[in-house]
């Protein structure tokens, strides 16, 4: 059984979209950037159009946490505590960044590749060239 919840809120300049997927313990996000500040049809068009096409990152296992009452002036020094701290904090965030890195890996890859290819054809048509002129000489 999987459960799906999208959040969308302002990331200077645009507004974002954030779908957490959760699927026996294993929580997936994909980021979805709107631009303008969606209405609710439009946040409704994108998920039923565009839900197939996401890109989820890779999964990060949940630990199963207890619900348990807390003290009203602890869970404010707790939220104070959590607005201040700036670094990545949120399950999903850090799926998203685990997304962004291997993407980055892969865009790497792939434009080494096309460097070497380049490279390698630059090459052939030196040779060609040389041929070419010593050609009967």
């Amino acid at each position: 059984m999987s459960n799906i919840c999208l959040q969308v809120y302002f990331e200077e300049p645009f507004w974002v979209g954030v779908f957490e997927r959760v699927d026996h313990q294993a929580l997936t996000v994909c980021k979805v950037t709107f631009g303008a500040e969606p209405t609710e049809p439009e946040v409704l068009q994108a998920i039923l159009k565009r839900y197939d096409e996401l890109r989820f990152s890779p999964s990060v296992s949940l630990d199963k946490v207890k619900k348990k009452t807390v003290n009203p002036k602890r869970l404010q020094r707790e939220v104070h505590k959590q607005m201040n701290n700036v670094g990545i904090g949120t399950k999903s965030m850090q799926a998203l960044k685990l997304q962004q890195e291997a993407c980055k890996v892969e865009r790497k890859r792939c434009s080494k590749e096309e460097k070497e290819k380049r490279e390698e054809m630059l090459y052939l048509q030196k040779q060609q060239k040389r041929k070419e002129k010593h050609r009967g000489r």
